[in-house]
């Protein structure tokens, strides 16, 4: 199966695409469970929570939602900003962003290993502040690398058009994409509960997972680049 993705350099974008879309899962279930309900990925949900918690509902927070948009607005620039003029195709500069991403993500899992939350109490809000910066930060930036590799129907941090398409599709009776589709909807869902169980274990633990991922992605990407791969599809 490797050699047929390394053959099919198209193929292997798609899979490392939906592989980001899992961990992206995982970061959000963590964001969402263990740093006081907010979305470092899922910039819609923080847009929702941000306006509830405005409207004084459920005490939901305001501070950290838009915190979240905040960084996830920085990352994302700084993405648009290091990947400008870049083909859509995986190169140097797609390889920095999600090297970035995973090394971000690896800095808050080390971040609650040195400073770890009290038992059964909240995490502290300097050290909560300190890692939805850095997820958030991190979420921007892998989701311009996503864009500017351009493969269809995959962001990487939202499902929400991808479902639409999806089933619009399918009502009309043109599937299309189908697969890939489907993909990425069940792969962000199953990095939530595969990132709530590790939570449950330790924060930490939820974090480095994504992170070794992520980093993993960029290795072969950058493998992918060093061996000439044509554009992605």
């Amino acid at each position: 199966m490797l050699n047929a993705l390394h053959a099919d350099p198209r193929r292997l974008d798609l899979a490392l695409m939906l592989a980001l879309t899992f961990t992206t899962g995982m970061v959000d279930a963590v964001g969402y469970l263990g740093l006081d309900f907010i979305f470092a990925g899922n910039m819609t949900g923080n847009v929702l929570i941000l306006g509830m918690g405005i409207g004084k509902a459920a005490d939901l927070p305001v501070a950290g939602p838009a915190l979240a948009l905040l960084m996830f607005a920085v990352g994302a620039a700084v993405g648009g900003r290091l990947l400008r003029g870049s083909p859509p195709a995986w190169g140097r500069g797609t390889t920095t962003a999600i090297a970035v991403t995973g090394a971000a993500t690896a800095l808050a899992a080390l971040l609650f290993v040195l400073m770890p939350p009290p038992a059964e109490a909240p995490v502290p809000v300097a050290v909560r502040s300190v890692a939805v910066a850095l997820l958030s930060g991190a979420m921007g930036l892998q989701a311009a690398a996503a864009r500017q590799l351009g493969v269809a129907d995959v962001t990487t941090v939202v499902v929400t058009s991808t479902l639409t398409r999806l089933f619009a599709d399918l009502g009309a009776g043109t599937p299309g994409r189908w697969a890939r589709r489907a993909g990425a909807v069940v792969l962000i869902g199953a990095g939530a509960a595969v990132g709530a169980v590790l939570l449950r274990v330790h924060i930490a633990l939820a974090l480095a997972v994504p992170a070794v991922l992520v980093l993993a992605v960029a290795g072969v990407g950058a493998a992918r680049h060093r061996s000439g791969g044509r554009p992605a599809g």
